[in-house]
């Protein structure tokens, strides 16, 4: 079938790519004339592990292709997928949907024959209705129809996730929407997942609310890991015990500095405000995202606390800047906070990332980037753990130790045995474990 993505950011991409592997006719549109020129040449504008593999061997293979002219791409388009970003608007915290609407008003005066207009962009309920009457006020003789068809795509192993999903959701009161999406998904590497049909507001709804409930397990192991620390208790063992429940599961159960990306801090603003809108009230929501808010910054208090209440003039070590591994994503990500706290308290940051310093650089000033991971510890007087990088598990921590001032290493990750760090000569802080530090909180931080 033919297939218009329209958007060729992460999930754009990767969902063009993975749609042309499976046999379909892909043209990506994007209105970036630099970034469809770098496509065409398979170099990618994100880093996600395979994609550039994917999309050379598509390109290769004439099923996938890039442009500008959504105009000749629509062209005998079974179905075109709106991918374009839905930010939190700056005044209300709201999804900004005009990039949305303004993908619908070209389809409408753009599209030659009948299509099925998918949203996979994540957008507020209601969305589809909006997109829906901007495509028949155009007067047009084509019959248009909406689908709400989310994406459930983690960074870092997208591609797996798109292949092998947990499931498919696809939102449309329309039986031939339903068939033409049907038979893109009609494919062997899809064989076996449930697809779920749904009211097409249950669909959007749906995908909120996914994001919404891991970023409140997320936050819930973080204070169970801040009561295992007051109690001496250890929370890799808790979050082992209770993920063994197969009704909790194992996955977001990982103590840290809080969540980040670019889904779950706008995705819980979104579905909070949306709840308000119909007069609901998230409660639970409401406190994760302000409870993970604080956790970010209130991490560099552990850094201060380790250094003996006071940073000022310290040179302080940082591994990791993306949000999470595997990615080069920036967005909300735990370092950004933590380190312009550390910097407000005084200190010399220098940071090391194995993909996010380019985007880290457009955001976090007065870093010192260095492109070495035991560079980043010379003469440091802590070196702080960031972000979880299979790159930093396997470091020589000897090596690491003869680079730095002070033996003193915080790993807001958990990511190091502490017989080894010690072993190795490091004084070890980390996360929701027996003898690990301070409390988070002290008296600077809350008052601030």
């Amino acid at each position: 079938m033919k297939i218009v993505i329209i958007g060729s950011g992460y999930v754009g991409l990767v969902a063009g790519a993975c749609f042309a592997e499976t046999g379909n006719e892909v043209v990506c549109v994007d209105n970036n004339e630099a970034k469809i020129e770098r496509l065409r040449k398979g170099i990618m504008p994100i880093y996600e592990p395979g994609l550039d593999v994917l999309v050379k061997t598509n390109l290769a293979a004439g099923r996938l292709s890039f442009t500008q002219d959504l105009s000749e791409a629509v062209r005998d388009a079974d179905a075109a997928f709106i991918a374009v970003g839905t930010p939190p608007r700056a005044t209300d915290g709201h999804a900004d949907m005009k990039y949305v609407y303004a993908v619908a008003r070209s389809l409408a005066e753009k599209a030659t024959g009948d299509l099925v207009v998918v949203n996979k962009s994540t957008v507020p309920v209601g969305t589809g209705d909006e997109v829906e009457r901007i495509l028949r006020a155009a007067g047009r003789d084509i019959r248009f129809s909406v689908v709400s068809n989310p994406e459930f795509l983690r960074e870092g192993v997208a591609i797996n996730d798109f292949m092998r999903p947990d499931r498919i959701v696809i939102g449309s009161e329309d039986e031939w929407a339903r068939e033409i999406i049907s038979r893109i998904y009609d494919a062997g590497a899809f064989e076996g997942v449930p697809i779920l049909q749904t009211s097409r507001r249950s669909a959007e709804l749906l995908k909120y609310a996914a994001n919404a409930f891991l970023a409140m397990k997320i936050t819930f192991i973080n204070e169970i890991a801040d009561l295992c620390e007051a109690v001496g208790g250890d929370v890799r063992d808790v979050a082992h015990g209770i993920g063994l429940d197969s009704r909790i599961g194992e996955k977001f159960l990982n103590a840290g500095p809080g969540y980040g990306g670019s889904c779950f801090p706008k995705d819980t603003l979104a579905i909070s405000k949306t709840a308000r809108d119909y007069r609901v009230q998230l409660r639970t929501v409401e406190t994760v995202i302000q409870v993970n808010e604080h956790r970010k910054r209130a991490m560099a208090l552990r850094v201060v606390d380790a250094c003996n209440g006071n940073v000022r003039g310290k040179t302080i070590a940082v591994l990791g800047l993306a949000f999470k591994a595997d990615t080069d994503d920036m967005r909300d990500s735990p370092a950004i906070p933590v380190i312009q706290a550390l910097q407000d308290f005084g200190a010399i940051v220098r940071a090391y990332d194995p993909e996010a310093m380019d985007n880290a650089r457009a955001i976090l000033g007065n870093v010192e980037y260095v492109n070495d991971p035991y560079d980043v510890a010379n003469g440091a007087d802590a070196v702080v753990v960031l972000t979880e990088w299979s790159a930093f598990r396997d470091l020589n921590l000897q090596k690491l130790r003869s680079r730095v001032r002070l033996p003193l290493l915080v790993d807001l990750r958990n990511i190091y045995d502490e017989e080894a760090v010690t072993e190795a000569g490091f004084e070890y802080w980390c996360i929701g474990r027996k003898n690990t530090g301070a409390p988070i909180l002290s008296q600077s931080l809350a008052a601030e």
